[in-house]
C-alpha cells in the first residue's frame, strides 16, 4: 500500500491524499506509517461475511477487530441519519462518531443489509438444526457452524441462543476509522465512493468486454490496463457530457448497438458512386450533440476521381 502512494505522490505532486480501503487492505502498522507521513485514511470493516467460512486473521488486524465488537459497537451515542440516492432507490444509513483514546470510529447501520443479514442467519440455522438431527459432527469443522454451537453434557452439539443473540447485533453494521476531521456523515460518502471503484471494474469486464488476459510480457500488460483504464476514461466523459446536457440518459448498451448499426453504404450505379448514411437510431443524436460533431448526409457523392481511388 505504501510504496503506490508514495509513487502517486511524487508522480502527480499530489500534496494531500486520503487512502480509502476496506480494512484488509489496512494493517495497524500501515495506519502509523500513513500517520507519520501525515496521509489521510477511511479504512472500513463490514462484519456481514460472518455467516462464510474464512480464515481466521491474526495479529494487529484481529486487535482492532477485538476493540470494535467490545467498546465501539456497544457505544450508547446518538445516530445521524443518512439517505443516499442509488439509481434503483435509496440507501439509509444511521450514523453515529465513537473516539478511543484518539482513535476516531465512524459506526453505520444499514436497515435494508441488516434485514438481508438476518435472513442468512435464519437459512443457516434452519440448515443447521436439519443437520444436527442427523446427527453430523463434522459440522464442528465449519467455522460458519461453529459459531452458532455449544456442547452440552453428554454427547453431540446444540445450538446456542446466546450466540446467536450475540451474532444479530452486527447485523448491517460496517464501522469506518479515519484521521479526517470532517463530519461523520462526510466520511461515510467519502468511503462509499469506493463503489466508483467497483463499478469500474465490473464496467471494463462487462460492458467494455476487457477481460483478463494471460500477458507474457510486462509491456502487454501494461498496455491491457492503460486500454482498460482509457476506455473507462472516455466512457466516464461521455457519459459526464450526456448528463450535463440533461434528458434521459441512454444504457449503455443501447448506445453501442445504435453506434454499431450506424454505417455508411457505397452504391455504385451508372458510372456514378455515392455514399449513404444509415438512419440514426435514438441515442445518436444526444451522444452528437454531447460531443459537438455532426454526421455526414444521408446521401453523399463520391467525385469519380476520388470514387477511382477508393476502388483501387
Amino acid at each position: 500500500m505504501l510504496p503506490v502512494v508514495e509513487r502517486l505522490r511524487n508522480r502527480f505532486g499530489v500534496d494531500r491524499a486520503c487512502v480509502v480501503a476496506d480494512r484488509g487492505m489496512i494493517s495497524a502498522a500501515t495506519i502509523a506509517a500513513l500517520e507519520a507521513q501525515k496521509i489521510d485514511y477511511i479504512p472500513g470493516q463490514a462484519f456481514r461475511s460472518r455467516h462464510v467460512n474464512v480464515p481466521k486473521r491474526r495479529g494487529a488486524r484481529e486487535r482492532s477487530t477485538k476493540e470494535v465488537r467490545e467498546t465501539v459497537l456497544h457505544d450508547d451515542g446518538a445516530t445521524v441519519p443518512l439517505t443516499i440516492p442509488r439509481q434503483t432507490g435509496e440507501t439509509d444509513l444511521a450514523v453515529k462518531e465513537v473516539k478511543i483514546e484518539g482513535r476516531r470510529y465512524i459506526v453505520c447501520r444499514n436497515e435494508e443489509e441488516a434485514r438481508k443479514d438476518a435472513d442468512a442467519r435464519t437459512k443457516l440455522l434452519a440448515g443447521l438444526q436439519r443437520k444436527l438431527a442427523g446427527g453430523a459432527k463434522s459440522l464442528v469443522a465449519n467455522t460458519g457452524y461453529r459459531r452458532f454451537l455449544a456442547a452440552p453434557e453428554g454427547d453431540g452439539f446444540a445450538i446456542d441462543p446466546a450466540k446467536v443473540e450475540a451474532d444479530a447485533q452486527f447485523d448491517g453494521i460496517f464501522v469506518l476509522r479515519t484521521s479526517l476531521s470532517m463530519s461523520a456523515l462526510a466520511v461515510v460518502l467519502r468511503y462509499r465512493n469506493l463503489l466508483t471503484v467497483e463499478q469500474s471494474f465490473l464496467a471494463a469486464k462487462t460492458l467494455l468486454a476487457t477481460r483478463p488476459i494471460f500477458h507474457r510480457t510486462d509491456a502487454a500488460i501494461r498496455g491491457h490496463i492503460f486500454c482498460t483504464f482509457l476506455a473507462l476514461v472516455l466512457r466516464k466523459e461521455l457519459l459526464d457530457r450526456l448528463a450535463a446536457g440533461g434528458g434521459e440518459m441512454p444504457e449503455w448498451q443501447c448506445i453501442i448497438d445504435d453506434l454499431l448499426d450506424l454505417s455508411a453504404v457505397e452504391v455504385d450505379q451508372d458510372g456514378r458512386r455515392a455514399l449513404l448514411r444509415t438512419a440514426p437510431r435514438p441515442s445518436i443524436d444526444p451522444i452528437c450533440r454531447a460531443l459537438g460533431i455532426t454526421l455526414p448526409p444521408v446521401f453523399q457523392e463520391v467525385p469519380t476521381e476520388k470514387a477511382s481511388q477508393l476502388a483501387n
